[in-house]
Protein backbone atom coordinates (compact mmCIF):
# COMPACT_ATOMS: atom_id res chain seq x y z
CA UNK A 1 0.00 0.00 0.00
CA UNK A 2 1.51 3.77 -0.50
CA UNK A 3 2.41 5.75 2.07
CA UNK A 4 -0.04 9.04 0.57
CA UNK A 5 -3.04 7.07 0.32
CA UNK A 6 -2.89 5.65 3.78
CA UNK A 7 -1.91 9.46 4.67
CA UNK A 8 -4.52 10.91 3.23
CA UNK A 9 -7.47 7.92 4.10
CA UNK A 10 -5.98 7.70 7.66
CA UNK A 11 -4.93 11.40 9.11
CA UNK A 12 -8.01 12.59 10.24
CA UNK A 13 -8.74 9.59 12.22
CA UNK A 14 -5.33 9.11 13.92
CA UNK A 15 -5.95 13.04 14.77
CA UNK A 16 -8.68 12.17 16.73
CA UNK A 17 -7.97 9.36 18.55
CA UNK A 18 -5.09 11.20 19.37
CA UNK A 19 -7.24 14.25 20.76
CA UNK A 20 -9.79 12.10 23.00
CA UNK A 21 -6.32 10.91 24.54
CA UNK A 22 -4.52 14.62 25.09
CA UNK A 23 -7.10 17.40 24.52
CA UNK A 24 -4.67 19.18 23.34
CA UNK A 25 -4.49 20.21 19.63
CA UNK A 26 -0.87 21.07 19.69
CA UNK A 27 0.12 17.46 21.28
CA UNK A 28 -2.26 15.67 19.43
CA UNK A 29 -0.88 17.04 16.13
CA UNK A 30 2.60 16.22 17.28
CA UNK A 31 1.37 12.45 18.09
CA UNK A 32 -0.29 12.12 14.93
CA UNK A 33 2.62 13.02 13.17
CA UNK A 34 4.49 10.53 15.38
CA UNK A 35 2.11 7.75 13.93
CA UNK A 36 2.76 8.58 10.51
CA UNK A 37 6.71 8.51 11.15
CA UNK A 38 6.36 4.83 12.65
CA UNK A 39 3.94 3.96 9.59
CA UNK A 40 6.45 5.60 7.14
CA UNK A 41 9.31 3.62 8.60
CA UNK A 42 7.55 0.44 9.48
CA UNK A 43 5.54 -0.20 6.18
CA UNK A 44 7.75 -2.08 4.14
CA UNK A 45 7.27 -4.43 6.48
CA UNK A 46 3.71 -4.59 6.94
CA UNK A 47 2.80 -7.60 5.69
CA UNK A 48 -0.92 -7.44 5.11
CA UNK A 49 -1.81 -10.20 7.22
CA UNK A 50 -4.44 -7.42 9.22
CA UNK A 51 -6.25 -4.86 7.59
CA UNK A 52 -3.93 -1.99 7.47
CA UNK A 53 -6.55 0.73 9.32
CA UNK A 54 -5.92 -2.13 12.68
CA UNK A 55 -2.50 -1.61 12.27
CA UNK A 56 -1.99 1.80 12.26
CA UNK A 57 -4.53 2.63 15.42
CA UNK A 58 -2.54 0.19 17.00
CA UNK A 59 0.77 2.77 16.15
CA UNK A 60 -1.57 5.43 17.24
CA UNK A 61 -2.23 3.56 20.42
CA UNK A 62 0.85 2.80 21.45
CA UNK A 63 2.56 6.35 20.49
CA UNK A 64 -1.16 8.01 22.91
CA UNK A 65 -0.03 5.40 25.39
CA UNK A 66 3.73 6.40 25.55
CA UNK A 67 2.77 9.93 26.01
CA UNK A 68 0.41 9.54 28.74
CA UNK A 69 3.58 7.68 30.63
CA UNK A 70 5.57 10.39 30.12
CA UNK A 71 3.60 12.72 31.00
CA UNK A 72 2.95 10.75 34.55
CA UNK A 73 6.83 10.46 34.87
CA UNK A 74 7.32 14.25 34.23
CA UNK A 75 4.24 16.12 34.04
CA UNK A 76 2.08 17.44 31.61
CA UNK A 77 2.07 21.32 30.73
CA UNK A 78 -1.55 21.95 30.15
CA UNK A 79 -2.53 25.10 27.76
CA UNK A 80 -5.49 26.53 28.78
CA UNK A 81 -8.15 27.45 26.02
CA UNK A 82 -9.16 31.29 26.28
CA UNK A 83 -13.02 30.17 24.74
CA UNK A 84 -13.53 34.33 24.67
CA UNK A 85 -11.23 34.11 22.23
CA UNK A 86 -13.23 33.28 18.95
CA UNK A 87 -17.33 32.90 19.40
CA UNK A 88 -17.56 29.19 19.63
CA UNK A 89 -20.90 27.70 18.43
CA UNK A 90 -22.95 24.46 20.13
CA UNK A 91 -21.38 22.07 18.32
CA UNK A 92 -17.90 22.89 18.45
CA UNK A 93 -18.10 23.62 22.79
CA UNK A 94 -20.22 19.84 22.05
CA UNK A 95 -17.23 18.89 20.36
CA UNK A 96 -14.87 19.87 22.78
CA UNK A 97 -16.22 19.34 26.20
CA UNK A 98 -16.79 15.42 24.15
CA UNK A 99 -12.83 15.47 23.63
CA UNK A 100 -12.93 16.72 27.25
CA UNK A 101 -14.14 14.13 28.88
CA UNK A 102 -12.89 11.25 26.74
CA UNK A 103 -9.42 12.20 27.82
CA UNK A 104 -10.83 12.05 31.75
CA UNK A 105 -11.44 8.54 31.05
CA UNK A 106 -8.99 5.24 32.23
CA UNK A 107 -6.44 4.59 29.06
CA UNK A 108 -8.13 2.03 28.24
CA UNK A 109 -11.50 3.06 27.71
CA UNK A 110 -10.45 6.17 25.91
CA UNK A 111 -8.65 3.85 23.12
CA UNK A 112 -12.10 2.18 23.24
CA UNK A 113 -13.87 5.08 22.48
CA UNK A 114 -11.87 6.83 20.59
CA UNK A 115 -11.64 3.66 17.88
CA UNK A 116 -15.32 3.35 18.11
CA UNK A 117 -15.87 7.13 17.47
CA UNK A 118 -13.83 6.39 14.05
CA UNK A 119 -16.41 3.65 13.23
CA UNK A 120 -14.17 0.75 13.76
CA UNK A 121 -15.83 -2.15 14.35
CA UNK A 122 -15.74 -3.63 17.48
CA UNK A 123 -14.10 -7.55 16.63
CA UNK A 124 -11.38 -5.20 15.38
CA UNK A 125 -11.57 -2.94 18.69
CA UNK A 126 -10.80 -6.58 20.21
CA UNK A 127 -8.04 -6.98 18.51
CA UNK A 128 -6.49 -3.82 18.71
CA UNK A 129 -6.53 -3.88 22.21
CA UNK A 130 -6.57 -7.47 22.87
CA UNK A 131 -10.05 -8.11 24.52
CA UNK A 132 -12.62 -10.68 23.98
CA UNK A 133 -15.77 -8.74 21.63
CA UNK A 134 -17.88 -9.29 24.48
CA UNK A 135 -15.58 -7.34 26.88
CA UNK A 136 -15.73 -4.29 24.28
CA UNK A 137 -19.01 -4.54 24.35
CA UNK A 138 -19.92 -4.18 27.45
CA UNK A 139 -17.41 -0.95 27.96
CA UNK A 140 -18.43 0.97 24.78
CA UNK A 141 -22.06 0.49 26.92
CA UNK A 142 -20.01 1.96 30.05
CA UNK A 143 -18.15 4.09 28.37
CA UNK A 144 -21.00 5.74 26.80
CA UNK A 145 -23.43 5.66 30.05
CA UNK A 146 -20.72 7.56 31.52
CA UNK A 147 -20.31 9.93 29.12
CA UNK A 148 -23.62 10.56 28.73
CA UNK A 149 -24.03 10.95 32.63
CA UNK A 150 -21.16 13.98 32.64
CA UNK A 151 -22.78 15.91 29.65
CA UNK A 152 -26.09 16.06 31.87
CA UNK A 153 -24.12 17.31 34.61
CA UNK A 154 -22.67 19.92 32.67
CA UNK A 155 -26.23 21.41 31.49
CA UNK A 156 -26.81 22.12 35.20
Amino acid sequence: MEFEIIYKKYWDKIFRVCMGYVNDWNLAQDMTQETFIKVWQYLPTFRNDADPGTWIFRIATNVCLRQLEYDKRFGSIKLTMDLAEEEKTDTEMQVRLLYKYISELPEIDRIIISLKLEDIRQSEIARIVGLSENNVRVKIHRIKTQLTKKFKENEK
